[in-house]
């Protein structure tokens, strides 16, 4: 759900009507309990609740973490305050104690000029039929600091469409400070084996489908891999391919994220040996250092070996959040962990427009690094709107293949300026799945059930 919130607030004008009508769609799909309150519903509080208090637990280990998860949760709050009657407003206020003197209709009356002049967006109309409260500065500093209140008295008069913003400001210091207290009591949660693979794992999940089973295994030659690399590939794994094809070797992180890569798409493990040995081979490596050295870890990702685990390929989040490259690695998301410069040199030099530079740039200074990527896709095939959520390297790849050979009908940029306007992904088909990915079973198994606690109807 948060993501969806992330991914909107990114794509649409948050408040909007689009924003409103998209994300009230997407909260449906989700089985979202967003309307938990005006039905009455403790269920679906509860469910909505305990999830809370799941994700607080995950998201307080690293400021990053923390400051994702409270911007999310006020986006969240907002549609959802703005969504009730005045009625469960009002029962809303005085439930989280924000009872709020209402200002009565001679005293407004009596200010109405003032409350006019001093409100933005409210004629004299609209401001007799809006209710007002008498509102300390304290609660009210940023509405004051907007200038879009009347202030007398020491008290600022609000008007019912923007106490949200106190309410938000209320619930914004409550639960950063909730966060620093669950982060300093991390240590005794940890301890408990049974809570800390999932809180671990739940961080930086993925839900969707894992590219474990591919229809397409053994139908890519080796000889397509180079063209299917610049035509077919997310950045991160562009960056891999060039760096082996350059270098002759990959270490052991670019090793597992482009090898597990590569398995997803249709390698099968006879391919994938000789791809990995004939690249290896014309650099520093012999043929029998390679069989001695590194054919057992590929073959160990195909299950051959060792515990016979069918390992899957990186979601982005896995690859976003875990094991950060350092130097003379090439793994990880450069999005994510490049520095920006090198990242625009890099984007130049694939031919990425001026304005599309511009436009991942900021995406990135954002940290939103999946819409990042989602917008280094549209550029790279000419598209407006790709019309799905970007979670994992191999569903980039899929998903182009399937808009070059016509599976896919998806609208042209018609802009001569080089496709530099498009509109940002708009979210449809996020958490098509319900099959979580992982190499840790354990975690995986804990997080399968809570989806499907939380997705029942």
């Amino acid at each position: 759900v948060l993501k969806v919130v992330e991914n909107l607030g990114v794509s649409y004008v948050r408040g909007s009507d689009s924003y409103t009508t998209k994300l009230e769609s997407e909260l449906r799909k989700l089985k979202f309990p967003y309307k938990a309150l005006a039905e009455d519903d403790y269920e679906a509080r509860r469910k909505d609740h305990i999830s809370h208090f799941i994700l607080r637990l995950a998201y307080c280990q690293s400021e990053e973490l923390r400051r994702w998860f409270l911007q999310q949760e006020m986006d969240l709050l907002r549609y959802r305050f703005n969504a009730l009657t005045d009625s469960l407003r009002q029962k809303f206020l005085e439930h989280v104690n924000l009872s709020f003197e209402a200002v009565s209709e001679d005293v407004k009356n009596e200010l109405a000029n003032e409350l006019c002049a001093s409100t933005p967006g409210l004629s004299m109309i609209k401001v007799k039929e809006q209710m007002f409260y008498k509102v300390g500065l304290v609660d009210a500093v940023d509405l004051f600091r907007a200038r879009r209140v009347f202030i007398k008295d020491g008290f600022a008069y609000v008007p019912l469409k923007e106490i949200d913003a106190i309410v938000l400001n209320n619930y914004r210091t409550k639960l950063s400070k909730a966060l620093a207290l669950t982060a300093r009591s991390l240590p005794s949660v940890q301890s408990d084996e049974r809570l800390q693979p999932l809180l671990n794992h739940l961080s930086h999940s993925y839900v969707g489908p894992d590219y474990s089973v591919q229809k397409n295994t053994g139908k890519i030659s080796l000889e397509q891999i180079d063209g299917l690399s610049v035509k077919s590939y997310p950045l991160c794994m562009r960056q891999l391919h060039k760096a082996l094809r350059d270098n002759h070797h990959l270490r052991h992180g670019g090793r597992m994220q482009y090898g597990l890569f590569l398995k997803g798409i249709g390698l099968t493990l006879e391919q994938a040996l000789e791809f990995w040995k004939k690249e290896f081979i014309r650099g520093k490596v012999d043929a029998d250092k390679f069989d001695k050295g590194y054919a057992y870890s590929i073959r160990h990702n195909y299950g051959k070996e060792g515990k016979r685990t069918d390992y899957t390929p990186y979601s982005c989040m896995k690859i976003i959040m875990s094991n950060p490259p350092s130097q003379g690695d090439y793994h990880g998301c450069p999005f994510r962990h490049s520095d920006p410069e090198l990242l625009k040199q890099k984007l130049q030099s694939y031919k990425i427009p001026p304005s599309g530079i511009t436009q991942i740039l900021e995406l990135v200074k954002g940290m939103h690094y999946q819409l990042a990527c989602q917008k280094y896709f549209e550029l790279t095939h000419d598209v407006d709107d790709i019309g799905f959520s970007l979670n994992h390297p191999n569903q980039y790849f899929a998903e182009s293949q399937r808009l070059l050979s016509g599976g896919r009908e998806l609208k042209k940029e018609l802009s001569n300026s080089g496709n530099s306007q498009q509109k940002s992904n708009s979210q449809e088909s996020m958490n098509s799945s319900s099959t979580p990915t992982s190499s840790n079973t354990t975690a995986d198994a804990e997080l399968e059930g809570l989806e499907a606690y939380f997705t029942e109807d």
